[in-house]
Protein backbone atom coordinates (compact mmCIF):
# COMPACT_ATOMS: atom_id res chain seq x y z
CA UNK A 1 0.00 0.00 0.00
CA UNK A 2 1.40 3.29 -1.08
CA UNK A 3 1.69 6.30 1.45
CA UNK A 4 -0.80 8.25 0.45
CA UNK A 5 -3.18 5.30 0.27
CA UNK A 6 -2.68 4.74 3.95
CA UNK A 7 -3.21 7.64 5.06
CA UNK A 8 -6.31 7.71 2.88
CA UNK A 9 -7.35 4.97 4.87
CA UNK A 10 -6.62 6.31 8.28
CA UNK A 11 -8.85 9.33 7.23
CA UNK A 12 -11.80 6.98 6.62
CA UNK A 13 -11.27 5.27 9.93
CA UNK A 14 -11.20 8.27 12.28
CA UNK A 15 -14.64 9.61 10.23
CA UNK A 16 -16.38 6.02 10.93
CA UNK A 17 -15.19 5.81 14.37
CA UNK A 18 -16.15 9.57 14.53
CA UNK A 19 -19.49 8.76 13.00
CA UNK A 20 -20.09 5.98 14.82
CA UNK A 21 -19.56 7.46 18.42
CA UNK A 22 -21.95 10.51 17.21
CA UNK A 23 -24.56 7.80 17.46
CA UNK A 24 -24.10 6.40 20.71
CA UNK A 25 -21.49 3.33 19.65
CA UNK A 26 -23.74 0.71 18.83
CA UNK A 27 -22.35 -2.65 19.00
CA UNK A 28 -22.05 -4.79 15.41
CA UNK A 29 -22.57 -1.68 13.46
CA UNK A 30 -18.97 -0.87 12.91
CA UNK A 31 -18.73 -2.48 9.01
CA UNK A 32 -21.29 0.04 8.25
CA UNK A 33 -20.08 2.99 9.27
CA UNK A 34 -17.07 1.84 7.85
CA UNK A 35 -18.67 1.95 4.46
CA UNK A 36 -20.61 5.11 4.70
CA UNK A 37 -17.58 6.60 5.56
CA UNK A 38 -16.28 5.41 2.55
CA UNK A 39 -19.00 6.57 0.60
CA UNK A 40 -18.99 9.92 1.95
CA UNK A 41 -15.06 10.18 1.00
CA UNK A 42 -15.34 8.98 -2.23
CA UNK A 43 -17.75 12.02 -2.53
CA UNK A 44 -15.35 14.19 -1.34
CA UNK A 45 -12.77 12.92 -3.23
CA UNK A 46 -14.58 13.17 -6.70
CA UNK A 47 -17.98 16.00 -6.56
CA UNK A 48 -18.41 15.68 -10.31
CA UNK A 49 -18.43 11.55 -10.57
CA UNK A 50 -21.90 10.25 -11.29
CA UNK A 51 -22.86 14.07 -12.57
CA UNK A 52 -24.80 13.65 -16.00
CA UNK A 53 -24.61 15.74 -18.56
CA UNK A 54 -27.82 18.11 -19.01
CA UNK A 55 -29.56 17.39 -22.09
CA UNK A 56 -30.65 21.02 -22.35
CA UNK A 57 -27.15 22.45 -22.62
CA UNK A 58 -26.42 20.58 -25.98
CA UNK A 59 -23.00 19.67 -26.94
CA UNK A 60 -20.22 21.75 -26.84
CA UNK A 61 -19.69 23.89 -30.27
CA UNK A 62 -22.90 23.14 -31.16
CA UNK A 63 -25.44 25.78 -32.16
CA UNK A 64 -28.91 25.83 -31.97
CA UNK A 65 -31.04 23.45 -34.20
CA UNK A 66 -31.43 24.78 -37.96
CA UNK A 67 -35.40 23.67 -37.91
CA UNK A 68 -37.17 25.07 -35.07
CA UNK A 69 -38.57 22.30 -32.46
CA UNK A 70 -42.87 22.28 -32.22
CA UNK A 71 -44.33 22.42 -28.69
CA UNK A 72 -46.44 18.96 -28.46
CA UNK A 73 -50.03 19.98 -28.41
CA UNK A 74 -51.48 18.80 -25.52
CA UNK A 75 -54.63 16.17 -26.09
CA UNK A 76 -57.95 17.05 -25.45
CA UNK A 77 -59.23 13.86 -24.38
CA UNK A 78 -56.54 12.04 -22.73
CA UNK A 79 -58.79 8.81 -22.04
CA UNK A 80 -62.30 7.66 -20.51
CA UNK A 81 -63.70 9.00 -17.14
CA UNK A 82 -65.14 6.34 -15.43
CA UNK A 83 -68.43 6.50 -13.81
CA UNK A 84 -69.21 5.11 -10.42
CA UNK A 85 -70.34 1.96 -11.52
CA UNK A 86 -67.95 0.73 -14.25
CA UNK A 87 -64.14 -0.01 -13.91
CA UNK A 88 -62.63 2.48 -16.31
CA UNK A 89 -65.75 2.87 -18.43
CA UNK A 90 -65.07 -0.17 -20.21
CA UNK A 91 -67.04 -3.30 -17.66
CA UNK A 92 -69.31 -3.58 -15.41
CA UNK A 93 -67.81 -4.48 -11.61
CA UNK A 94 -70.32 -6.98 -10.30
CA UNK A 95 -72.08 -9.91 -11.91
CA UNK A 96 -75.11 -10.05 -13.27
CA UNK A 97 -78.49 -12.14 -13.25
CA UNK A 98 -78.57 -14.33 -16.55
CA UNK A 99 -81.37 -12.66 -17.66
CA UNK A 100 -80.10 -8.83 -17.13
CA UNK A 101 -76.71 -10.09 -19.13
CA UNK A 102 -78.68 -11.49 -21.80
CA UNK A 103 -80.92 -8.79 -22.54
CA UNK A 104 -77.52 -6.85 -22.19
CA UNK A 105 -75.68 -9.11 -25.00
CA UNK A 106 -78.95 -8.72 -27.24
CA UNK A 107 -78.66 -4.87 -27.13
CA UNK A 108 -74.74 -5.25 -28.24
CA UNK A 109 -73.09 -3.86 -25.19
Amino acid sequence: MARNEGAHERRIRARALRMWRAEGAPKGREAEYLERARELQAIEDHPRAGLLPNPTAGHPGEGPPDTPVEEAEIMENLGEFPDRLTDQGDRIETPLPKAEARRLAKKGR
